[in-house]
């Protein structure tokens, strides 16, 4: 991996796309999706973000049209927005923060997007570009959250469930299940916890029901334990039920639906656990994640001011992030100017030596001295290549590359940034040199 391209995203959230399409957009594998992303020709590096309410990409090529090409094998629903470079990191650290989400402020996803970075690092997918950005990321998603309210309130798609069913149909003396041990269940069932009669719990792997019976230990409420088979009679004496597994068929079928008593069901997955079928029978009453904007947008409403703080944290680092890519630019081209000068004094203190009679100490002096004449000579011009290339003046690197000549033997700048005026370079181009760096935080 160079670390010489740039960052080029695709995102299908629920913010852009049905519940289908974002079904029809679900990898089976993050895994899996990285070794099919850094097969595509030129992709250097991937990424791959995937929770409930969002499927998104990350790759960096050589350059756009290259990570356009590589993504659109990934998402072919009309559903995905394409990004940038800049769009795509701007995006990522908002992600992160919980300004994307559903329910704007969960937790969740904070963990969601370490997980996946983890993933990405297990299967040698990330590089030093994508690195910069998630590790970013990850910095802003904890700012947001120790330094403001944003979390404060409902703050995960379980707890909304939950919030939903409170608010709409009621919890006090009624039965309840959760269907799924998973993450999302098992919130669900902790604020369930204390809050309804009776609580079952159904899981594929009972074992797994039964660790998280034994966390609930809220007084007054009775904790039943069962796996899926005949899950149709077990919920026909409940009155809530909030469904996360992690299947890719429903967990109940249209005619076990039709068996079912008056029940309210909120189904918080995707693919949906539920059959679109339940959503026309009148004595059930469906909510899947679509529906749960009613409870999410209150909560947007009560975070308002702590969003608006959220943004400015994502702003400061996000300039901080562009201003390091920037500075990493122009660290290769003053440490190729250091190794060119490095080589004309080994040049010169060889000839030197060879033609006179110093010994070993006075051959050191010499060399002290050279290396403090470079040092001084350098240091000028490095601290102005540095100032330069945050300030965006690509003119001034540009003579910096012609003044100094940093082609190396095996090393050095692409030729065309020697035959190209950094004037009129494209945007694009400009960015690329600007992400073409070693990451060095």
């Amino acid at each position: 991996m160079t670390g010489r391209g740039l960052i080029v995203g695709s995102s299908v959230s629920h913010r852009e796309a049905s519940l289908e399409q974002l079904e029809a957009a679900t990898v089976k594998s993050g895994a899996e999706a990285l070794t099919e992303l850094l097969a595509e020709p030129g992709v250097e590096e991937a990424f791959v973000l995937q929770t409930c309410n969002r499927v998104e990409a990350y790759v960096v090529a050589s350059d756009r049209q290259v990570g356009s090409e590589a993504l659109a094998t990934f998402q072919t629903t009309p559903a995905a927005r394409e990004m940038d470079h800049e769009e795509s990191i701007r995006h990522l650290l908002r992600v992160a923060a919980g300004l994307e989400s559903l329910v704007v402020g969960e937790d969740q996803i904070l963990g969601q997007v370490r997980e996946a970075y983890e993933t990405a690092r297990t299967e040698d997918a990330i590089g030093p570009v994508l690195d910069d950005a998630v590790t970013k990321a990850l910095r802003v998603g904890e700012r947001a959250r120790t330094e403001t309210a944003i979390n404060d309130g409902v703050v995960s798609i379980a707890s909304a469930a939950v919030k939903l069913a409170e608010e709409t149909h009621g919890l006090a003396d009624t039965t309840a299940a959760v269907v799924g041990a998973g993450e999302m269940g098992s919130l669900a069932a902790e604020h369930l916890d204390g809050a309804v009669d009776r609580l079952v719990l159904a899981n594929r792997t009972v074992e797994r029901a039964e660790e998280l019976g034994d966390f609930l230990e809220a007084d007054g409420t009775a904790v039943e334990v069962t796996g899926l088979d005949g899950l149709a009679a077990t919920l026909g004496s409940c009155d809530i039920v909030i469904s996360s597994t992690g299947s890719t068929d429903w967990v109940l079928e249209p005619v076990a639906c039709r068996r079912l008593g008056e029940t309210f069901i909120v189904d918080i997955t995707r693919p949906r656990d539920i059959p679109p079928a339940a959503d026309e029978m009148d004595h059930l009453r469906v909510y899947d994640l679509d529906k749960l904007e009613t409870v999410t947008e209150k909560t947007r409403e009560m975070r308002h001011e702590a969003a608006a703080r959220v943004e400015d944290i994502v702003d400061e680092e996000f300039d901080r992030l562009l201003t390091q890519y920037k500075r990493k630019r122009a660290d290769t081209v003053i440490s190729s100017m250091y190794e060119s000068a490095e080589r004309v004094k080994a040049n010169e203190l060889e000839t030197a030596f060879r033609e006179t009679d110093f010994d070993e100490e006075q051959q050191a002096v010499i060399e002290a001295m050279a290396d403090a004449i470079v040092n001084q000579l350098l240091a000028a011009p490095t601290n102005s290549l540095r100032d330069a290339a945050e300030e965006d003046d690509w003119s001034t690197i540009h003579t910096a590359l012609q003044l100094f000549d940093p082609n190396l033997e095996g090393g050095g700048p692409p030729a065309f940034v020697e035959e190209m005026d950094f004037e009129e370079m494209p945007e694009s181009v400009k960015q690329q040199l600007l992400t073409g760096l070693e990451a060095d935080d």
